[in-house]
């Protein structure tokens, strides 16, 4: 089988030896092409030259979430196709893993990769459903181009904090939980309307609009992220089989923040974050998020800047993973 491996070389958890003795053990089951990003999209044009070239069966991501999310990208441009496309195989390198993580992967390099090369020598696959969001027309975001994602999306509060690690990393600090857990903090007390409802509207087709909404996570998979190795399930019964999955709060002042801060800590396969100002909807295929302001808006814990508006679709049997 001929394959490409797509490597970042800043994946915070493999290092330069790491990443070539990885290489070095998929070369002995594949023709292996080896590519490493240089910039910021690199990952997303070598999946669509692959894509588009149609001599690459395969295509390992070797990275964290943003370089899965831009492959997959790059993989499916020109829309789904699971039968033609190449396949894609992920190896965790990133400072939390949640794709590879949701397709029962270990988060280690290493085990990771013994895992794929015995899926491979099985030949066993699957095929996921995946998430798309869109510019809505009639929007001052009509134009923005569409992005696919593979676990979740943000709108408002959550999207706010990628935002702000994103910016620490870009000032030298290294990606860690206790960062995003400060940067939580530091954004609960900075936003000005987390006391009483937003102005976040939800609708989808058939149903009564969902307004004064503070923040959305739109989840294709659960968990929704981790802690460590503490799984964090917002949305439980989200699945690569389904289609897209919402929690949406109304309401973050103090006490709230405080009771879903902590369901979340102790959410279960069983149970998310519930109550009054809580809104959850499972296997959603399409529905509108409109915002009155500009608010921070993430796919895949890559924050995309400010949107007034997405919409979103749940499509399923959209991309073939080796796992």
């Amino acid at each position: 089988m001929r394959a490409l491996l797509v490597v970042n070389p800043a994946a915070t958890t493999t290092s330069a030896r790491t990443r070539d003795v990885l290489a070095h053990a998929l070369a002995s089951d594949l023709k292996l092409e080896v590519a490493q990003t240089a910039y910021r999209g690199h990952a997303r044009d070598l999946a669509r030259q692959a894509a588009d070239g149609g001599e690459i069966e395969l295509v390992v991501a070797l990275g964290g979430d943003g370089t899965v999310n831009e492959v997959v990208n790059g993989l499916l441009h020109n829309g789904p196709d699971p039968d033609r496309l190449p396949k894609l195989a992920v190896v965790p390198g990133g400072s939390t893993n949640v794709f590879a993580r949701a397709l029962g992967l270990p988060n280690d390099a290493v085990e990771a990769t013994g895992a794929v090369l015995d899926a491979l020598r099985d030949r066993t696959s699957r095929t996921i459903g995946l998430g798309l969001v869109s510019g809505t027309p009639g929007t001052e975001d009509a134009g923005v181009p569409s992005r696919w994602f593979t676990f979740c999306a943000g709108f408002g509060f959550d999207a706010g904090v990628v935002g702000r690690v994103e910016q620490q990393r870009e000032h030298g600090r290294k990606s860690t939980h206790a960062l995003y857990i400060r940067q939580m903090v530091r954004q609960f007390l900075a936003e000005p309307n987390h006391r009483k409802g937003g102005g976040i509207t939800l609708e989808r087709p058939d149903a009564d609009p969902v307004r004064e909404l503070i923040l959305a996570i739109v989840c294709n998979t659960s968990p929704w992220t981790y802690l460590g190795n503490r799984p964090v399930y917002a949305s439980p019964q989200a699945s690569f089989d389904t289609g897209l999955d919402l929690l949406a709060l109304s309401r973050l002042s103090t006490p709230a923040m405080a009771r879903y801060a902590t369901q979340l800590l102790f959410s279960t396969p069983e149970r998310g974050p519930h109550g009054k100002h809580a809104t959850a909807l499972h296997d959603l295929t399409d529905f509108t998020l409109h915002s009155q302001a500009p608010l921070p808006f993430q796919v895949d814990g890559d924050h995309l800047g400010l949107r007034t508006s997405a919409t979103f679709t749940g499509v399923r049997r959209a991309l073939r993973v080796i796992v």
